[in-house]
């Protein structure tokens, strides 16, 4: 059976892993709309839309700083609510030893 993603929501560390990422950055270029977290996605609808969102970095050169004013603010937006919510879950942004 081929595995599915369980969705940011669902996602340990409260979503501040690799695969929330890219629907996080999905939501940024809008690729996604933000009620989308991409549960139930397969390992192919993942890497598609990891490859759109890597086209829309490199456009940026990857900093976030580069985007345009609209993409900087949901940027930050998105990004800070779900530092928030990862903390509330009990997320510790350092770096442990095995990191």
């Amino acid at each position: 059976m081929e595995q599915r993603y369980q969705g940011l929501a669902a996602d340990r560390n409260g979503g501040m892993t690799h695969l929330a990422q890219i629907i996080k950055d999905a939501w940024v270029f809008g690729l996604l709309p933000e009620d989308q977290d991409g549960s139930g996605f397969s390992n192919g609808q993942m890497q598609v839309l990891h490859d759109k969102v890597a086209l829309e970095w490199d456009k940026y050169g990857n900093l976030p700083s580069r985007l345009p004013p609209d993409l900087q603010e949901r940027h930050t937006r998105i990004h800070r609510q779900a530092m928030e919510r990862a903390r509330d879950l009990g997320w510790n942004p350092e770096l442990g030893d095995d990191d």
